[in-house]
Order: C-alpha cells, then sequence, then structure tokens
C-alpha cells in the first residue's frame, strides 16, 4: 500500500506540475496518471488501495466541501434564489431526457435502458467543480452576483436528484417498476441533511466557545481532526439512516461548516479555511488519481463515434437546461456561458455508479460502462479547462465591483 501512496502522490503531482506548465488543468495530468497507474495499463496500484478507493475519494471530497461551506456566503447564495434551485434538478433531467430520445436511436437501447445511461451521465462532478468555485469566491470572480455560490449549491443538490432517479430507472430496467417514495424522498433528504448538518455545526461552535471560555482554547488543528470528525459522522448517518430517513450526507457537511462559519469568530472560520486548503493539496491528488484509476478505458475501444455523438448532444441538451434555470435573472450572456460551462464535467458519480448496471446483470450494462468512461474522458477535462480559461474573460472580477 505505501508503494502504491508513493507512486499516487509523487505522480500525480509531476503530472500535475507538468500541466501547469502547459497551462492546463491540474486534473488533466492527475487523471491521466491514474489511468496508467490503473488495473487496464500498468495495473501497479495495491489491490488494498483500489478496494478502498471510493472511501478515500469520499473523505477527499468532504475535505473540499468543508472548504467551500467556509468559504459560502450565505448572504449572496440568497440573492441568487431560484435559479440555484432550478439548478439542482433542471439540468439533469434535460439530460436524461436526452438520452431517453436519442439514445434508443443511436445507441440501440430500450427506453428504460436509456433511462438508466441518462442518469448515470447526468450528473455534475462535485469534485471538479467545487474545488473551482471555492476559488472564484477567494479571488471574487463573479461573486457580485452570486454565481460561484449559485454553481456550488446546484453541483451539491444535482448529485442526490441524480441519484435518486438512477435507483429508480435501474429497478424499472430490471422490471421492478417505478418507486414513487424515491422521488418524495429527494426534497426530504435535502432539508434533513442541511438541518442536521445545521445542528452539528451549533454544536461544534458551541463546544469551541465554551472551551475558550474556560481557557481551555482549542487550537485550530485540532478543530481540524473535530470538524473532520464530525463530517465523518454525518456521511456514515446517510447509510445507517438508509430505508429509514432519506439524509444527504454530503449537504449536511456543506450546511454544518456554513453554521460554523457564521458563529464562530470571522477570523476562526478564515483560519480554519486555510488549514482545510492545505489538506485539500494532499486530497485533490488521492481524489483524481484514484478516479482515473477507476476509469476503464478498455471500454473505450469499442465505443465508437456513436457514443461521443450521443455524450455530445446529451450536453447540448443540458446547456438548454442551465440556460432555462437563469432565464428572468440579470446575468449577462457571458456569465451565463460560464454557468453552462460549469455544469460540464462528469468525474466522481459516473466512476462510481458507471459499472452498477453491468454489475446488475442488464444487457446495457457493458455500452453504459462504456459511455461514462468515454464521457469522464471527455467532460472533465472540458469542462475544468473551459473554467479555467474562461473565467477572467466571462466572469465580473473584484477589481470591477
Amino acid at each position: 500500500m505505501l508503494t502504491s501512496l508513493a507512486f499516487v502522490f509523487l505522480a500525480g503531482l509531476a503530472a500535475a506540475a507538468l500541466c501547469q506548465q502547459l497551462h492546463l488543468p491540474r486534473i488533466i495530468g492527475m487523471l491521466a496518471v491514474g489511468v496508467v497507474l490503473g488495473p487496464c495499463v500498468l495495473n501497479v496500484l495495491d489491490d488494498s488501495i483500489l478496494s478502498i478507493s471510493a472511501d478515500l475519494r469520499q473523505m477527499a471530497l468532504i475535505i473540499i466541501l468543508l472548504k467551500a461551506g467556509l468559504s459560502l456566503n450565505l448572504a449572496d447564495l440568497k440573492k441568487v434564489g431560484r435559479p440555484a434551485v432550478l439548478m439542482s434538478f433542471l439540468p439533469a433531467s434535460f439530460e436524461i431526457a436526452a438520452y431517453v430520445l436519442l439514445a434508443p436511436v443511436l445507441l440501440g437501447l430500450s427506453v428504460a435502458e436509456a433511462a438508466v445511461m441518462g442518469a448515470v451521465m447526468a450528473a455534475v462532478s462535485p469534485a471538479v467543480v467545487v474545488p473551482r468555485m471555492v476559488r472564484l469566491m477567494e479571488e471574487g470572480w463573479g461573486t457580485k452576483q452570486g454565481i460561484p455560490q449559485m454553481v456550488m449549491a446546484g453541483a451539491s443538490c444535482d448529485d442526490i436528484f441524480v441519484i435518486v432517479l438512477f435507483s429508480t430507472f435501474l429497478g424499472m430496467a430490471q422490471g421492478q417498476g417505478a418507486d414513487l417514495a424515491a422521488f418524495a424522498s429527494i426534497p426530504v433528504s435535502i432539508v434533513c441533511g442541511v438541518l442536521l448538518g445545521a445542528a452539528a455545526g451549533w454544536l461544534l461552535s458551541a463546544f469551541f466557545e465554551t472551551a475558550y471560555a474556560h481557557a481551555h482554547m482549542v487550537r485550530n488543528s485540532m478543530k481540524v481532526i473535530v470538524v473532520l470528525g464530525m463530517s465523518f459522522l454525518l456521511m456514515a448517518a446517510e447509510d445507517w439512516l438508509e430505508g429509514t430517513l432519506p439524509l444527504s450526507g454530503l449537504l449536511a457537511v456543506v450546511s454544518m461548516a456554513c453554521v460554523l462559519k457564521l458563529r464562530c469568530a470571522p477570523g476562526v472560520a478564515a483560519r480554519l479555511g486555510q488549514k482545510f486548503g492545505k489538506l485539500w493539496l494532499a486530497a485533490e491528488v488521492i481524489l483524481f488519481v484514484l478516479v482515473g484509476a477507476a476509469v476503464d478505458v478498455r471500454y473505450t475501444m469499442g465505443a465508437g463515434l456513436g457514443v461521443v455523438a450521443m455524450i455530445a448532444l446529451a450536453l447540448v441538451f443540458r446547456a438548454a437546461g442551465v440556460t432555462l434555470c437563469l432565464a428572468g435573472t440579470a446575468l449577462s450572456r457571458k456569465e451565463r456561458l460560464f454557468c453552462v460551462i460549469a455544469y460540464l464535467p462528469k468525474a466522481t458519480v459516473q466512476a462510481a455508479i458507471g459499472s452498477v448496471p453491468l454489475a446488475a446483470g442488464l444487457a446495457c450494462g457493458q455500452l453504459v460502462l462504456s459511455v461514462a468512461v468515454v464521457g469522464i474522458l471527455l467532460t472533465a477535462p472540458l469542462g475544468a479547462l473551459g473554467m479555467d480559461l474562461t473565467y477572467k474573460k466571462l466572469l465580473e472580477g473584484p477589481q470591477e465591483k
């Protein structure tokens, strides 16, 4: 395991630095290293690392979500309002509709199989989007209009919506019928996640204040460990309550961080954000290298142009969904274009559930996995590169406020 971790960190950082020198997103280098080190090419990563890959990726995602919550300005998010809510489900719905309408023609699938494929592909990747939105908030790009806050909030809810739909469509494809209760659980999951996270944030802030009042000041490094531990519990609660109470662990983590920012002294929240920013330097490498390792490039060989065309057309539908969400807002055409670009990348959800239909024995399983792989390889670099190259041209900068 130690040798594998050494490869992950050293090769991942080297490739990221090389891409940075070439003015490409660091993520491209890390994804490429993951593909090369993974089972499909060199196969040098130990099975013990691959077996806990999903858990390690989730831990890395928690760290950037904590950083995001500690950077989020709730007043700006409140100003955004309706578009942030629509962004959490409308673009994904448009993309799923594209697969339902076009995949039977282009790929020869049934409507139920096309719906499964659409649900696999419809989730935006918070692992790609959230770090960039955090950076924009820190640097002041687009924050006057609440654009990073809106995109980040929408991307966090988007995954919940899509995963619930995926479970329902998978059951339909297996002949189990639609589970209407699953659809009703979506808003419950969001509300419960926010409330539980807010309660956890309030308890932690009260604990830190009480310790300080009794001359037992908790060092910032210790606070980071406590906050991380509570975040892991919130994520675990989602599994504990499965089947009893729908709960979004990711939203709970963001909500907890937001409450900590509101209740703690400004300097404390800023220092915690800096600490998590430093942790993200290591977590980022683990996350994207292991996402790359989860990609099976063998399935892309027989994918063909039909798969690429399907993905491209679905992204057009998705762009239309984002545009509809932003209708009636004061955002300029350039700002709306940036939002469309920010909603392109796919990675973590596709890597996590792309192989589920195959494991479930669906006839379309191999093709769904192929589309997921091609989707990651095309859209993750495209979205990351698009955001990195355009935000200064399309968004209002800090000097223009």
